[in-house]
């Protein structure tokens, strides 16, 4: 299982997973010129009057941002909520057992973490957080106002699911999301694992999502029901 950390990201270690799901027509791999012409439109619009740059974190980001963060606070999203329906070939999955990991969609809300990049490298920061979220034209990059303990507003870069993007697992039912989790391994390691990494950052900031922690109870017995076969 690979270790995924900012340098590893920096490097192409994402470019090169993603390589062999695109060339089976699986994803559409981003190239490097459309990720950097996307994050540079991002930073262009940003609404925050004072300049700062914040990311929404939801999923993978809570417990592993691999980013320069020079400030951090819990935040809620209004409109929209956080659920397993971005599949994955390689990550963490396979072509034969996809897996899932998360994905913000409309409707209800979201509680996580606003993480404020640090202002001295946002460009290169943002190059480092593309590769990783936008390898594959799974997501669209929109800021959203979250609620904090902060006075002003604060807007995030969130990363919301592309319902067009052939990932998308929104014709998928809950039981089948789970065995996605429960089957799905790759490089990163297994979607169980990032399922339960998740849910134990959320209850380590005194969150509890029940949407999150009912795939847990699910994907649990999926898994000790497949120790024993």
């Amino acid at each position: 299982m690979a270790h995924i950390d900012r340098e590893s990201i920096k490097n192409g270690f994402f470019q090169k997973m993603a390589q062999a799901a695109h060339d089976k027509g699986l994803i559409t791999l981003t190239s490097a010129e459309e990720r950097e012409r996307s994050w540079r439109q991002t930073l262009s619009t940003n609404p925050n009057q004072d300049g700062s740059v914040w990311v929404f974190a939801y999923g993978s980001l809570l417990w592993n941002p691999a980013m320069h963060i020079s400030e951090k606070t819990d935040a809620y999203l209004e409109g929209y909520h956080r659920d397993f329906c971005l599949q994955t070939y390689v990550g963490r999955g396979s072509e034969t057992h996809p897996g899932l990991v998360l994905g913000l969609e409309q409707g209800g809300s979201c509680h996580g973490q606003a993480l404020k990049v640090d202002p001295s490298c946002i460009e290169e920061e943002f190059s480092v957080l593309w590769s990783r979220e936008m390898v594959a034209s799974a997501y669209q990059p929109l800021w959203l106002p979250l609620k904090t303990d902060k006075e002003a507003t604060l807007y995030a870069v969130a990363f919301v699911m592309d319902k067009n993007s052939p990932q998308y697992a929104g014709s998928l039912n809950f039981e089948q999301r789970c065995i996605h989790l429960a089957q799905g391994e790759g490089a990163l390691g297994s979607a169980a694992d990032y399922l339960f990494e998740t849910v134990n950052a959320l209850h380590g900031l005194g969150i509890n999502d029940e949407r999150l922690d009912k795939y847990v109870k699910r994907v649990e017995s999926l898994l000790n029901e497949s120790r024993t076969e």
